[in-house]
């Protein structure tokens, strides 16, 4: 049995050939092959397939991979971009409260800045030594060479050349015009020399003159600053008031300072008189911190506690006020001066009224000796000043203005008794030449002029003048009396004494003595804390032409002789306060 094609069976007897059933069994083995290599190749696809299927799969999930690495890369780099920008934010922060403590502390250091400071002013070490610039002429010093007469020939003819015709007489004529472009190059070059010489010497002229000139200026500095020397040494006011001045200039504050002053000086008292422009309380930061706001990426200032800063600006005050005196003391080697008044004012806008105003906030008179028992280093300056006398605003931050206790009107130059042979031909009026009775007069007259409803009474047996006067101010007025002396010497601490005593007799509430002269340290420490006022020949001055309209002087005659009845002091004589223009 065989089996036919289609898997049917076959037996030999069926009448089928055995020829034929081999083709088509060939036919059948042709055609299964066929069909494998198609399902070889379907499977070659598929394994192609499935391989760029993995592979584009793998590409994903490496992308994905990446993907997520650049967002974590990504989240990593916002996170320390937003942490370097809040470092910065911070460093920023700690910069402006590192500022605030460095302001704060320059405050506070006032005083404590200068104290480690030589306050003293070298003038020899003013003395200039001229410079002189080098003398640079430049290209002028180079001289020009000559020319030759060699670089103008021209060579000889040789060879074949000199042998032509009229060789001869071509290079003479070549000689001849050389000679003659030389002799016109040395002309030219010796013009050019002498213009060089002369550029040469005018350059040498000019700057000997500017030698001269420099010499004679520094001399005449020199010259200035000798002279100034002197007229310190012999006590000249104008030069003491320089001196002073140049030892302010030299004391460093803060930029936002204002820095003006003015001084002038009593020398019948060896009195100093500073008149020195104070801070505005803006100067106080208004913030106490700073603090970094993240929700609101801010810096915010935390404001400082108002009790903290009128604190702050009060001792800036009474900083200042110290330290001006012991600038001025310790400058003063020679002991030019025996007493300093230190007047403090703030210029300023009175929020009231939005004009100008310049209250003092700070005024103190204090005598070398007293300063100088000081020990700076651990006073604290509000309670210094209090111990000194001295007056500090109440509320500076405010304005609350303190008295001063000398108004710098007072010692104005105009009224300072000079001494000198024009004297003779002055026209005001000698106070010292009056009458008792013009003189008393003049008293009574001038206290009426400054409010004060005046009644004299007899004259003292000293020469003076007692008047009784009556302040209708309510509260602050009531009885005064009044004293006045014309002396040529420091009125002695009894004439003080005497006047406290009659006050107390009349029942008044105010006692003024005036006097021609002065008064000595006694007297005002008997005075001080009482409610005795104490006008010298100076304040008196001013006073004459402040209220009065009077232009006046005091020069007392040679043989003047004061009043036996209160032998004048021999200590010197100190200018006094005034309180107020009216009593």
């Amino acid at each position: 049995m065989r089996l036919r094609a289609g898997g049917e069976r076959c037996f030999p007897g069926d009448g089928l050939s055995v020829a034929r059933v081999s083709t088509r069994f060939w036919y059948v083995g042709k055609r299964s092959s066929a069909a494998s290599r198609a399902a070889q190749r379907q499977r070659e696809h598929e394994r192609l397939a499935c391989g760029l299927a993995r592979e584009q799969m793998a590409r994903a999930r490496e992308a994905e991979r990446a993907l997520k690495a650049y967002e974590r890369s990504q989240a990593l780099a916002e996170k320390e971009r937003k942490q370097l920008y809040l470092a910065a934010r911070l460093a920023a922060m700690e910069a402006q409260n590192e500022q605030l403590a460095a302001v704060e502390q320059s405050l506070e250091t006032l005083l404590a800045h200068t104290l480690d400071v030589d306050d003293y002013v070298d003038l020899a070490s003013l003395r200039e030594q001229p410079v002189f610039p080098t003398f640079q002429p430049g290209a002028l010093k180079v001289s020009e060479p000559a020319p030759e007469l060699t670089d103008f020939l021209p060579g000889q003819p040789s060879g074949l050349a000199k042998l032509r015709p009229g060789a001869g007489k071509k290079h003479a004529r070549e000689v001849e015009e050389a000679t003659q472009r030389y002799e016109a190059e040395k002309a030219s070059h010796e013009q050019r020399e002498h213009d060089r010489a002369a550029a040469l010497e005018e350059a040498r002229r000019e700057h000997d003159e500017l030698i001269a000139e420099i010499r004679a200026n520094t001399d005449a500095r020199n010259r200035e600053l000798a002279d100034f020397q002197m007229r310190l040494e012999a006590a000249d006011p104008d030069a003491i008031v320089d001196y002073f001045s140049l030892v302010l200039d030299k004391s460093t504050y803060p930029s936002e300072f204002p820095k003006k002053f003015k001084i002038a000086f009593v020398p019948e008292s060896k009195q100093l008189v500073v008149e020195y422009e104070l801070p505005s309380a803006a100067v106080v930061p208004q913030a106490r911190a700073f603090k970094y706001v993240k929700a609101r990426d801010a810096i915010d200032a935390s404001p400082r506690p108002a009790a903290q800063s009128r604190a702050l600006y009060a001792s800036v005050v009474a900083q200042m006020a110290v330290r001006t005196l012991h600038e001025l003391f310790e400058a003063d080697r020679d002991e030019k001066l025996e007493t300093l008044v230190f007047n403090g004012y703030v210029d300023t806008i009175d929020p009231a009224t939005g004009r100008p105003i310049s209250p003092h906030l700070v005024t103190v008179r204090v005598s070398r000796e007293a300063f100088l028992q000081l020990d700076l280093h651990n006073v604290e300056p509000l309670a210094c000043l209090k111990g000194l006398n001295g007056s500090v605003s109440k509320n500076p931050t405010d304005l609350t203005p303190v008295r001063p206790v000398l108004d710098f009107n007072m010692v104005d130059p105009r009224f300072v008794q000079e001494s000198d042979v024009l004297s003779t031909l002055d026209t005001r009026p000698n106070l010292m030449e009056l009458t008792p009775h013009e003189f008393e007069s003049l008293i009574t007259n001038l206290f009426e002029k400054m409010g004060l409803e005046t009644r004299q009474t007899q004259a003292s047996r000293d020469g003076g003048v007692d008047c009784v006067a009556f302040d209708a101010r309510p509260i602050l007025g009531g009885k005064v009396v009044i004293q006045a002396k014309r002396y040529k010497n420091t009125v002695g601490v009894s004439a003080v004494r005497d006047l406290f005593g009659t006050m107390q007799n009349e029942g008044a509430s105010k006692g003024i003595l005036v006097t021609t002269s002065g008064y000595g340290k006694s007297s005002f420490q008997f005075a001080d804390g009482k409610p005795l006022e104490l006008l010298s020949g100076t304040n008196l001055l001013y006073l004459l032409a402040e209220h009065a309209g009077i232009e006046a002087r005091i020069q007392a005659p040679e043989d003047w002789v004061d009043p036996a009845a209160d032998v004048y002091s021999s200590e010197p004589r100190v200018e006094p306060a005034l309180d107020q223009a009216q009593p």
